[in-house]
């Protein structure tokens, strides 16, 4: 039963790397922003990352996302976002910092919810904004995540967690600490830093609309951002069950800045299929509820306290499909 469980694993990732194949080669346009993810069509190499630990993740891990229209999610089901209430405003230390590096104002503060996190997941969040709170972040100063928070190894406290690799699901030491790039990636956009590195996903997230996302790998993709202000700036983070908490301080308030996204082409996610024994005989289950791919142009809105308004392009972000896994017994 495991080397045919094993075999129909790898038959779904081929069928996956073939369909991204298609994918990629039916793009048409240009040559994609610096900022985006180029496909990435690879095997994961380590066989401790396939086989049965996946398999039995694929039961206890759905993407559950519900679209109008591609890029468009139903009001009401994906709650990530700017809020203006923190769990920390008492917090004696919170407090101290915030007073030791002139950093009363609050400029930005953003909520990312984590749907249905999986092995590891939620721990290595809470445990990455554990470790991000309290960093300040000098004027003229970068910040980069893996810097301040990797490298994502056990030895530092990290568990396994969902990954991306490329058009497949892996599991990894520190999946999961995406959450906090694309958090990071937010504040930094609506707090009109300059982003010096971002990276998209290789496939959509379902916590944040398309463009939004950011990911790491330590020593390879990294989130950072410079302080273009003219004070210090303090993060502050926190963890409280599927809800991550991040905020930016500073000496005033950024301007107005509104994120606007536009779907240039997008690639349906195909279904596959897996027999299961186990069901009833004519059932099916939905292990992975999928996600289309696409390529999608990305840029802000910027108004000033005059009511100009300008606008900064943030290049164009590429997402493979994310197949629909489901199960039957015919």
């Amino acid at each position: 039963m495991k080397k045919r469980s094993l075999r129909i694993f790898c038959g779904i990732i081929g069928m996956s790397i073939v369909l991204s194949i298609i994918y990629m080669q039916s793009i048409k346009g240009g040559k994609l922003h610096k900022e985006s993810n180029p496909l990435e069509v690879r095997l994961v190499s380590d066989s401790k990352n396939m086989g049965e630990d996946i398999l039995r993740y694929f039961h206890s891990y759905k993407v559950h996302i519900n679209q109008d229209s591609i890029g468009n999610f139903k009001k009401g089901f994906i709650k990530s976002g700017v809020i203006t209430e923190v769990p920390w405003e008492d917090d004696i230390e919170f407090r101290k910092l915030q007073k030791e590096n002139d950093t009363p104002t609050l400029m930005v503060a953003f909520r990312t919810i984590l749907p249905n996190p999986g092995i590891g997941e939620e721990y290595n969040v809470h445990l990455a904004a554990d470790i991000l709170k309290g960093t300040v972040v000098k004027g003229g100063e970068i910040f980069s995540q893996n810097k301040v928070v990797g490298p994502y190894i056990e030895s530092r406290g990290f568990k396994k967690g969902l990954s991306y690799a490329g058009s497949n699901l892996t599991i990894t030491e520190g999946g999961g600490v995406c959450k906090v790039a694309s958090t990071l990636y937010n504040l930094a956009i609506l707090s009109n830093l300059e982003v010096v590195e971002r990276f998209n996903h290789s496939m959509p997230v379902a916590y944040l609309p398309y463009g939004q996302d950011a990911t790491v790998a330590y020593g390879s993709k990294d989130i950072k951002f410079k302080n273009t202000t003219d004070s210090s700036i303090l993060i502050w983070a926190q963890g409280i069950d599927n809800e991550l908490f991040i905020a930016f301080y500073g000496n005033k308030k950024p301007p107005k800045v509104e994120w606007h996204h536009k779907i240039i082409e997008k690639y349906p996610a195909p279904v596959i299929y897996k027999d299961n024994p186990k069901l009833d005989a004519g059932t099916k289950n939905m292990v992975v509820e999928g996600m289309d791919g696409a390529l999608v142009q990305s840029w802000v809105t910027i108004e000033d306290n005059n009511g100009k308004i300008k606008t900064k392009e943030l290049g164009k972000s590429y997402y493979n499909p994310m197949a629909y896994v489901i199960e039957k017994r015919d």
